[in-house]
């Protein structure tokens, strides 16, 4: 091994992992598609205290926030294949479940550990938001959907926005784990590409960056969007 870092390298595998980048975006997206509105839901449930249903997701949140990502994935990769096999054994499918492409995994586990996390994000969020304002939409007549469409989701979302940015954030950052299921993501091509001649410092360090200048651009956009939504404060609506 060579002393000092090896700049061509570094230069020619910030690409590679760089390459990664559309299926860590790929699963964030998925993720936030199935974890915003299961947890705006899950939230109103637990304001409302229905019964049971405030239970199971109060003692969700608590196993999610509780264990490492890592291992749900691992509790997930290894449990799921072994459920679907019986039910497809037991009703004949012909189907071999080892056979699911991991990307499938990655989705079940990311939305599930953000859904978790926006369930307590919504429920603080929607709490800021006074009961008057929904009684005083019923009084003039407005539905209870159009109700929050017109007047809680968009406050709401005024209040939630920075943690909805840091849960996404932390979401990009999370998919760096998808290494686990042999994803095609980030940290798994610049790892291999480093494999040959031991480049493991210069690997990581283009993994750092990638991930830096992607976090970087979402919060930028997260913070373009904030604005547009700050008229939301401002009119008191």
């Amino acid at each position: 091994m060579s002393e000092g870092l090896d700049y061509k390298f570094l230069a020619e595998t910030f690409f590679v992992a760089l390459s990664g980048v559309p299926t860590a975006l790929f699963i964030t997206i998925v993720a936030l598609l199935v974890a915003l509105p299961l947890g705006f839901l899950l939230a109103l449930t637990r304001i409302n205290q229905i019964p049971v249903l405030n239970r199971v997701a109060q003692i969700y949140v608590s196993f999610v926030r509780g264990t490492p990502v890592i291992i749900q994935i691992f509790i997930i990769y290894s449990s799921v294949p072994l459920l679907l096999a019986s039910i497809f054994d037991k009703y004949n499918i012909e189907m071999n479940v080892y056979d699911v492409n991991p990307i499938w995994y990655a989705f079940i586990v990311f939305s599930l550990n953000t859904t978790a996390i926006l369930i307590e994000v919504f429920r603080s969020a929607i709490s800021t938001v006074s009961k008057g304002q929904l009684e005083a939409a019923y009084s003039v007549g407005l539905t209870n959907v159009q109700a929050f469409r017109r007047i809680i989701i968009p406050q709401t979302l005024v209040v939630a926005l920075p943690n909805i940015c840091t849960a996404t954030v932390n979401l990009i950052k999370a998919t760096s784990l998808g290494y686990a299921l042999s994803l095609q993501e980030i940290t798994l091509r610049a790892k291999v590409a480093a494999n040959v001649g031991y480049n493991y410092v210069e690997a990581y360090i283009d993994i750092f960056l990638v991930y830096l200048i992607l976090c970087s651009l979402v919060e930028y956009l997260f913070k373009l969007y904030e604005k547009r939504l700050s008229r939301y404060r401002a009119v008191g609506i």
